[in-house]
């Protein structure tokens, strides 16, 4: 058990930005314990004289400095493992998914497994930010770092799902900038973590001074950051039911035919999937060749005899069944900001709050009266969950989720002490950018699938599946291919076949096969050291 002091520090926690001012600057930096503000120490005349007054200054600032140092190389656990069950969510509904429907994305109104992965992201950056930007050294220095990383982000979102990585199915890499796809998951979190940490640091000079606060005053002390919030939802909200939505076109491959398609709209404050407010920004803003292209209401029952399931459509389905949507657009994007205002609360509740009681009764309480009204809206038909449109029921029914799963975590992992089990979310946690872009984003599976015999079509995809490939291999000798598990090969012969089905077999593959391989690959990485981070 973390002794109070570092559980006080956000269980001993040190701020990236405070490490790296100290090395880039060779400076000594300290700290004021009660205020932000941060007094730089010059130590070219260590040797000169100093006063008895001096001396002691230098004693004192050295007491506050220890801590510090002393928490260079902690983590925080819960804050890892609950990114590391984010990351296995997204890992599990994206390759289990197409077997169980009932866990994929939801068509429409309502909320699955996979529809918590992306707001479960955005409350952990909140909490995160918290935690990193605690205390400030230098507001330009973190500026900078900040919007460094945004662009990190944005990079690494547009080439993995911008349409340049074909991973991992296709050898090829490229895309056609007429059709180029700006959103993503990792671009909307940009923008999130963007806003929300710059609000952070550009208020810290009117942070409480207190270590400790009431219940309700953490809600006043921090104000900006919900002024943020509340800007984000009048926004949201204000375009969501106030903007006029035209009749639009676009063009749409239908079977082996290309067609041009218009939807009939000329309606405000519609909530369905044709004529809503967040499409008409995106085909403003990005353009309608821009936007996803496989947007999953095309397995609404209005679409599709196989629903919830992806199927052939009907005959008689709508035009907007064949067309394009952004479900990370510009407009839901703003709204998601609220979630990562939602994290960033819970991290500073961890700050200001000593005990785990006082901790816990915030959490859970807040996370009970965001649940209880995303209810009460969904139901009364006002608002309903919908993670396509990021409506604001769905934001309230994700974060309180998101809440009441971290304080489950913070109850097993700090105060029961039951860290062992979680160990592998944890490993996945430190390097949640790797197992990202490797498993989730299918580059591993792509490098694996890049092994060919004289010709691409010839595969390990290929040669694991055809038995004349096999047999001429074994002809001459070639025994190589038995140490590649291709994915296919392994899934079909290893879990389908073994039992006879391809749901249950589907489900056993993702969890042996990626999720624990890569919880063993983040392991040892994590015990050579390596992370991979923005």
């Amino acid at each position: 058990m973390e002794d109070q002091r570092k559980l006080e520090e956000g269980f001993g926690a040190r701020t990236q930005f405070e490490n790296e001012k100290n090395i880039d600057d060779h400076k000594h930096v300290y700290v004021e314990k009660n205020n932000s503000r941060t007094g730089v120490h010059d130590i070219s005349n260590e040797n000169e004289p100093r006063s008895v007054a001096t001396a002691d200054l230098k004693t004192e600032e050295q007491k506050e400095e220890q801590p510090l140092i002393k928490q260079k190389t902690k983590r925080i656990a819960t804050l890892d493992a609950f990114r590391g069950l984010t990351i296995v969510l997204m890992v599990l509904v994206d390759d289990a998914g197409e077997a169980y429907s009932r866990i994929d994305h939801s068509p429409w109104n309502g909320c699955t497994l996979a529809d918590f992965v992306m707001p479960f992201f955005l409350f952990i950056v909140g909490v995160a930010i918290a935690l990193a930007l605690k205390r400030i050294p230098d507001v330009n220095y973190a500026v900078r770092k900040i919007i460094l990383r945004t662009l990190k982000l944005l990079f690494w979102g547009i080439l993995l799902q911008g349409g340049y990585s074909h991973a991992p199915n296709d050898l090829v890499y490229g895309v056609d900038m007429k059709h180029i796809r700006w959103c993503g998951i990792l671009q909307r979190i940009a923008l999130v973590y963007l806003i929300v940490a710059l609000i952070e640091t550009f208020t810290t000079k009117v942070r409480p001074t207190s270590p400790t606060l009431g219940h309700f005053s953490i809600f006043t002390a921090y104000k900006w950051q919900w002024i943020g919030g509340f800007s984000a939802f009048v926004i949201y909200m204000v375009t969501l039911f106030s903007l006029y939505v035209p009749d639009w076109t676009f063009t749409a491959q239908n079977g082996d035919k290309i067609g041009r398609y218009t939807v009939k709209c000329g309606m405000r404050g519609h909530l369905g999937p044709a004529c809503n407010a967040v499409g008409y920004v995106d085909r403003q803003v990005w353009g309608v060749n821009h936007l996803y292209t496989q947007p999953v209401w095309a397995r609404l029952r209005a679409c599709t005899f196989s629903f919830p399931s992806s199927g052939p459509l009907r005959e008689d389905a709508p035009t907007w069944c064949l067309a394009p949507f952004e479900p990370e657009g510009l407009l839901s994007s703003i709204s998601a900001i609220m979630s990562g205002t939602i994290g960033i609360h819970y991290g500073h509740v961890l700050i200001h709050f000593e005990g785990h009681a006082e901790r816990l009764k915030q959490w859970v309480s807040m996370g009970v009266v965001l649940l209880a009204l995303a209810c009460i809206l969904h139901f009364a038909d006002a608002i309903p969950i919908n993670k396509q449109l990021y409506s604001f029921s769905y934001v309230c029914f994700t974060a309180g989720a998101a809440g009441i799963v971290y304080s489950s975590f913070y109850i097993l992992i700090d105060v029961w002490g039951l860290r062992t089990p979680f160990l592998f979310l944890e490993w996945i946690g430190m390097n949640a950018m790797l197992v990202f872009v490797m498993a989730a984003q299918g580059i591993f599976a792509a490098f694996i699938n890049g092994w060919y015999f004289k010709n691409p079509d010839n595969n390990l995809i290929y040669m694991a599946t055809n038995l004349d490939i096999l047999l001429f291999l074994q002809a001459k000798n070639i025994k190589f291919y038995v140490c590649f598990n291709q994915v296919t090969w392994i899934q079909k012969h290893v879990f389908i076949d073994v039992w006879k089905s391809k749901r249950p077999g589907t489900l056993l593959y993702v969890i042996f096969a990626e999720i624990t391989f890569w919880a063993v690959v983040s392991g040892i990485l994590h015990k050579l050291g390596i992370y991979w981070k923005l």
